[in-house]
């Protein structure tokens, strides 16, 4: 693999390189694969060449922050909704950078009614729960369980989360 890393030109290396500092996975990736298609580089070998820059780099790489799921932020992000929290709900997404995720909602009687509260990331869901994770759940949907409910408790809503054992983006939403 460090063969087909160093047959890119080195502005090449260097741009991919500084996506990577950014954590700007996707650039990096793209800027790779276009640049080594000619070369034979395919979708997969771009993404196993930048996911070793990663490795290489470690702790230098400036992480993306974790949305923040502890009751005092959840509900202040809460409180600034337009329109009443009438429910917090829990659902399935997913990409191919992260893979399955859970992101953390508030259902409000406003107009736009589906606000984003939280971003739950399986290494979100790892950082924030250390070795208390146990049971038939995956970490995000632990997480996502744990914080989710906490929440609707503290507001007095419902909490709804349709598939919590199982990734499903097509799992039925919540209804009043």
């Amino acid at each position: 693999m460090n063969h087909q890393w160093e047959s890119l030109p080195a502005g090449i290396r260097e741009q991919a390189d500084g996506y990577v500092l950014q954590d700007r996975l996707m650039y990096a990736v793209r800027t790779v694969r276009e640049a080594g298609r000619a070369q034979g580089l395919g979708l997969n070998e771009a993404q196993d060449l930048i996911a070793a820059r990663y490795e290489h780099f470690g702790d230098r790489v400036a992480r993306t922050p974790d949305s923040p799921v502890d009751l005092d932020s959840l509900a202040a992000r809460a409180a600034g909704l337009p329109g009443r929290v009438v429910a917090v709900e829990a659902v399935w997404d997913g990409d191919t950078v992260h893979d399955w995720f859970v992101e953390l909602l508030a259902i409000t009687d406003a107009p736009a009614g589906e606000h984003r509260l939280a971003t739950i990331y399986w290494g979100t869901a790892v950082r924030a729960l250390g070795d208390t994770v146990s049971g038939p759940l995956d970490p995000h949907a632990a997480l996502a369980t744990r914080a989710g409910s906490a929440l609707a408790t503290h507001l007095g809503v419902p909490f709804h989360f349709a598939s919590p054992a199982k990734p499903d983006d097509e799992a039925p939403r919540w209804r009043p």
